[in-house]
């Protein structure tokens, strides 16, 4: 019996070739969209879930506010870990990461320039499941300079020889560290990627009592089922306890006193695996995923999916007249409803073997260039998992069951006697589930249109908003502080070039990675208030340099000494401080860990501009006159940027040579900090014409199967007069109905979902009512496009033939 009801099965394939080709080319595309996006979704769930405590690790996390000022940070104080592993039995292990700088390392005549070093306490490989090559996790890190290295790192330094014992130069921090254990490499789904680990015994401040310093991230081991909440309700008292001290030293108030002013600071905890998608800390070891793309991509597969599933019902259902003799006469024969259904559902189910197999073929083709849009490194290895084939085998049965039911019981359930009268009518009920089904397809593609329609929106309104500083043709040389002496003597060479106009020093940028530094200050007419603000630390020729516009005041000068304790306001902090236009000659007052007072005169105020990533309104900023050497930043001129950039080197060569010489434009910077909403963009673009086209197969495929059911009445019409154009409207009337309702039913949705998308946004775009004119134009468009070509075809036919026809 299975196996003529796979010999019918291919028959009817074979005979029904169009109707098969649409079916299994919708059901291959919808089937590799999914297929790829599940992939991401299970990328982006897995990250840190490889280590083996992960379900009850916890990292501890800083937020506050201060004068509304929010606080979000990833590190916390130096003593935290130690104060909760001795005051909380609930805390089993904790363990802190610190970043190690970028140094360079020397192991003979091979030098390299390190990025990826990370300073950890002993205990960090007992935590996290990172197992060693060599040496012992727990002993390894537990002596000052020694060093756990990756096999990568190893080889580098080593080649084939054995790394362990052996001792490797940090140069720019003058000190030797031992090689004490290797490890193979971190895991890709992990929230930090470092090559060495280095001992934090060997730095002095990890050991300090400072509750007003916040630069060690950690981690908590707590114990199996047990709820982190508990814990975190605790740290209010812990943070009171010791920060409240130390605070009142350095501002001159009580803890208590710092909160009845709307102020807060605090502890929190945050699951492991919360940390790449739910992460909106300002310094997070690597730049995370965000969990509404994850929700967002995963209702597109389904969607998807369902689409080409809808595309499956909907043409079975239409095509429901070829299969009614055929059923008739099965039925007359003594088949059952159940051998009926079987035989409808084996068939849904070969069709989409057929669809998966071609769909993993377009998987293939189409990961490295969704890998290189999505940034991963996503594959389907059948080798190294033994449940890939096997889940794939079940993913296509689900399919084909989900595609065929509704086709295999609306066939199966035919009156034998009214078929073979030639009676059939597919009924009103499937009619209208048809219809329905072609509005959802619509409604998707339309909501997908909007949203690609905004997204774009706001990414060219990022690219192209005014910055209040000017981003063009300024290059930016980091960690020029390894220029040591040589500094000056290197800006004077760029000062020299004509291709050069102006050069400043300072590691503060307004675009990508760059220092931060908090200040709480106070005012001359309010001394009792503390205000958050940021600090910049500049050259009198930063703000020329990056075109920023003074508002009142002057600028930093080298011919007033004075100037060492000026600062320079954003109009924000002027406004902030309730002075307006008339901050010039205020002063603002600060006072350090040690409770020392030092004060700043405001000598100049400049317009606001956007330092922080549109993400965020501008905040109160001040500047202040520093040596401060991390980079150097150069407005050039646009003629012959590559023979500049040659001479740049060479002079960097000559006082440095063994440092490479890096460089960076500001607008690539700046748009870096976007790249994962462009990245998302352009992935969304592709996923929204995919589900459009898919939509518009089906479309397709029932304007062909209306155009043949309706072919004696169009031959009738062509005799009486009926003009091509009439033919056409008539058969696109009913599809366009449908496409009109799902754009009422889609607008509000789509409203709904991009409006919340855009809040994550200081900055946006507006959504205009021609954005849901023009989505619900080009869905009309397009429908009238897929149903015209075949409408078109029906009623140019030869009206004899038509009347012919049945």
């Amino acid at each position: 019996m299975f196996r003529n009801y796979i010999k019918i099965a291919f028959r009817n394939l074979w005979r029904n070739k169009a109707f098969a080709a649409i079916n299994i080319s919708g059901l291959a595309l919808g089937i590799a969209t999914c297929l790829i996006i599940m992939l991401f979704v299970r990328n982006e769930l897995s990250y840190d879930r490889y280590n083996e405590k992960a379900d009850r690790m916890v990292r501890v996390v800083f937020r506050g506010s201060v004068q509304g000022e929010k606080m979000k940070e990833s590190s916390v104080m130096p003593p935290v870990a130690r104060t909760l592993l001795a005051e909380y039995p609930e805390v089993e292990q904790a363990t802190r990461l610190s970043l190690g700088g970028a140094p360079r390392i020397t192991y003979g005549d091979k030098s390299f320039k390190e990025r990826d070093i990370a300073m950890v306490d002993s205990n960090f490989f007992q935590v996290f499941t990172i197992p060693l090559l060599q040496g012992d996790p727990k002993t390894a890190l537990v002596q000052p300079n020694s060093i756990v290295i990756s096999r990568a790192t190893a080889q580098k330094y080593f080649g084939k020889a054995n790394p362990m014992g052996k001792v490797l130069t940090f140069k720019d921090w003058n000190k030797t560290y031992k090689v004490t254990g290797v490890f193979d490499k971190v895991p890709i789904n992990s929230h930090f990627h470092f090559d060495i680990f280095g001992s934090l015994a060997s730095v002095p401040d990890a050991k300090s009592s400072s509750w007003m310093t916040s630069n060690y991230i950690t981690y908590l081991v707590l114990p199996e089922g047990y709820e982190y909440k508990k814990l975190e309700a605790k740290l209010p008292q812990m943070v009171e306890k010791y920060l409240g001290p130390q605070l009142q030293q350095a501002m001159g108030m009580s803890f208590t006193q710092f909160r009845q002013k709307g102020n807060d600071l605090g502890l929190f905890l945050q699951p492991l695996t919360d940390i790449h998608l739910r992460s909106d800390f300002t310094n997070n070891l690597e730049p995370g995923g965000d969990v509404r793309y994850v929700y967002i991509f995963g209702a597109i597969a389904v969607f998807m999916l369902l689409i080409a599933c809808i595309n499956f019902m909907n043409l079975s259902t239409a095509g429901a007249s070829r299969r009614a003799r055929e059923v008739g006469v099965r039925k007359v024969l003594g088949s059952v409803k159940s051998q009926l259904v079987g035989q409808f559902l084996l068939e849904s189910i070969l069709l989409t073997m057929i669809a998966l197999a071609l769909a993993l073929v377009l998987i293939v083709m189409a990961l490295p260039v969704f890998n290189e849009l999505a940034g991963k490194e996503l594959g389907l290895d059948f080798t190294t998992d033994p449940w890939l084939v096997p889940g794939l085998l079940l993913f296509g049965v689900l399919v084909g069951i989900l595609a065929g039911s509704y086709p295999a019981f609306f066939l199966s359930s035919f009156n034998p006697v009214a078929v073979l009268k030639g009676k059939f009518t597919s009924g009103k009920g499937s009619i209208g589930l048809r219809s329905g089904l072609v509005v959802f397809q619509f409604c998707i593609s339309i909501v997908l249109i909007i949203s690609t329609t905004v997204v774009y929106q706001q990414l060219h309104y990022i690219q192209n908003k005014k910055l209040g500083y000017d981003k063009d043709h300024v290059l930016v040389l980091p960690e020029t502080w390894v220029l040591g002496k040589h500094a000056e003597a290197f800006r004077q060479l760029l000062l020299q070039d004509p291709r050069v106009v102006s050069v400043s020093t300072s590691g503060y940028l307004p675009a990508g990675p760059s220092f931060s530094n908090n200040f709480f200050v106070s005012t001359d007419d309010n001394p009792a208030q503390l205000t958050k603000t940021l600090r910049y630390e500049v050259d009198p020729q930063y703000i020329p340099t990056l075109g920023i516009r003074l508002a009142a005041g002057r600028n930093f000068s080298k011919a007033f000494s004075t100037d060492t304790a000026a600062v320079i306001l954003n109009e924000m902090a002027a406004r902030t401080f309730g002075w307006g236009k008339n901050a010039l000659g205020h002063t603002l007052s600060r006072s350090d860990n040690q409770g020392k007072k030092r004060t700043f005169r405001v000598i100049g105020v400049i317009r606001d501009f956007h330092f922080k990533s549109l993400h965020e309104p501008i905040s109160p900023l001040l500047m202040t006159l520093g040596d401060n050497s991390g980079s150097v930043i150069a407005k050039v001129k646009t003629q012959d940027i590559a023979g500049l950039l040659a001479s740049l080197k060479k002079q960097w060569s000559s006082f440095v040579p063994e440092e490479p010489f890096l460089y960076s434009f500001m607008d690539e910077r700046f748009m870096q900090t976007y790249e994962a909403e462009r990245k998302i963009g352009r992935i969304l673009y592709i996923f929204a014409g995919l589900t459009i086209f898919v939509a518009c197969l089906g479309l397709f495929g029932l304007a062909t199967f209306t155009a043949e059911q309706r072919t004696k009445e169009i031959g009738i019409r062509k005799v009486l007069g009926a003009s091509v154009t009439n033919i056409v409207g008539l058969l696109s009337r009913d599809f366009l109905r449908l496409v009109l309702i799902a754009n009422l039913v889609a607008w509000p949705l789509a409203w709904w979902a991009i409006n919340k998308w855009l809040q994550d946004f200081a900055y946006r775009v507006s959504i205009g009512w021609w954005v849901f004119a023009l989505a619900g134009v080009a869905a009309l468009l397009i429908a009238l496009l897929t149903v015209s070509v075949q409408a078109t075809r029906a009623a140019i036919a030869n009206p004899v033939k038509s009347l012919r026809a049945g």
